[in-house]
């Protein structure tokens, strides 16, 4: 429309999975130099919260050739290192900016352009939407980020969610975090908030990815991790069990019964804990045994030569069962030595909360 005059209200484009979409074209704006409109977003079944907003570009001639591809209102800039963009660059990932050059040099060779052109994508619910995502965690700023490889949008997957966790655990590494800390999920996050008074932007929730979490941890180069949970989820590394879903594994009450039966627990004993449904029921009677301390010392032995094993040998790995019930229910021998270089690098006001874990 900018380089040829003509005023048009569909566009043919083939994405880079081979399908080829005719998309409308919404609330069309020409004025001097630029043309600007929107495509409004289909997420399919895809339970996407960028659903139906509209993402405009703005073309605009530049006196200056080339191709100039920026972010506008909606869409984030990064504000730390780690990621796909620089620090300040919008949040526009590789895969749509180049379809974005190659779509603006097809339109330049059939008009015999020879100028610059300068696009400016924005989503201007980009800015409110941003806070259902991941943006915030990762150093996002401002808005929601373009994404994509294919131009197609597929439901949400496991590999999508383990995906986003590997890039959250790169930029914690990015940031400088002296310890990874991994949590599953929003227990964990209070528990080392409130308890053990860590800065929770050294933390990151893996939900039911222990085993994945631990590899990106590794791989992004950490000297230190921190695992942190729910007993209900962390007792099975005990087993050797890295995916916590139920779905995968359980096997919670047959751990705490073989330990149990280890720190000499009778056969009623036993049978009692075999039958629990909940981890805090199973405390209850393991305290009125007298076996808790023993059972999750030899529980947390196993926990951590798990975790090891899975991590590598060379760097210190700790990790804190809790309950809401019961608070700390153990901790493996290098956790505290852990929690106290993550207090030694917090700010005076994480310092100042409280930081001692029960006994």
């Amino acid at each position: 429309m900018l380089l040829g005059g003509e005023r048009i209200s569909e566009y043919p484009l083939s994405t880079p999975k081979g399908i080829r979409l005719l998309l409308d074209l919404i609330d069309v704006q020409a004025g001097e130099g630029f043309v600007s409109c929107a495509v409004q977003k289909d997420a399919g079944d895809d339970p996407d919260v960028t659903d139906g907003v509209l993402v405009y570009a703005k073309v605009s001639r530049s006196e200056a050739p080339g191709i100039w591809i920026d972010g506008g209102e909606g869409v984030g800039r990064a504000a730390r290192e780690g990621l796909a963009f620089a620090v300040g660059e919008a949040a526009i990932n590789e895969g749509p900016r180049r379809m974005i050059r190659q779509e603006l040099e097809r339109a330049m060779r059939d008009f015999g352009f020879s100028g610059g052109l300068s696009a400016v994508i924005s989503i201007p619910e980009g800015k409110n939407l941003a806070a259902r995502t991941y943006n915030p965690r990762l150093g996002i700023e401002g808005g929601i980020s373009v994404l994509g490889t294919t131009g197609i949008v597929e439901p949400m997957s496991e590999s999508a969610l383990i995906e986003s966790i590997g890039l959250e655990i790169k930029v914690l590494a990015a940031s400088g975090a002296p310890v990874a800390v991994i949590t599953p999920g929003n227990y964990g996050e209070t528990f080392l908030k409130e308890t053990l008074g860590i800065d929770l932007k050294n933390a990151v929730k893996c939900s039911n990815f222990i085993g994945e979490a631990l590899d990106f941890a590794a791989g992004a180069g950490f000297c230190g991790v921190l695992l942190v949970g729910h007993a209900g989820k962390l007792v099975k590394l005990a087993a050797g069990i890295m995916n916590t879903h139920s779905h995968t594994a359980d096997g919670r009450m047959e751990i705490l019964t073989a330990h149990a039966a280890m720190s000499g627990a009778d056969a009623q004993t036993a049978r009692e804990l075999m039958g629990c449904i909940t981890v805090d029921q199973a405390v209850g009677i393991l305290d009125r045994a007298g076996l808790r301390e023993a059972v999750f010392r030899s529980v947390m032995e196993k926990v951590e030569f798990h975790v090891k094993a899975r991590f590598g040998d060379g760097c210190p790995i700790g990790a804190v069962l809790f309950s809401n019930r019961f608070g700390a229910l153990g901790r493996t021998g290098e956790a505290d030595r852990l929690i106290q270089r993550l207090k030694q690098a917090a700010p005076p006001e994480a310092a100042a909360a409280k930081q001692r874990l029960k006994p």
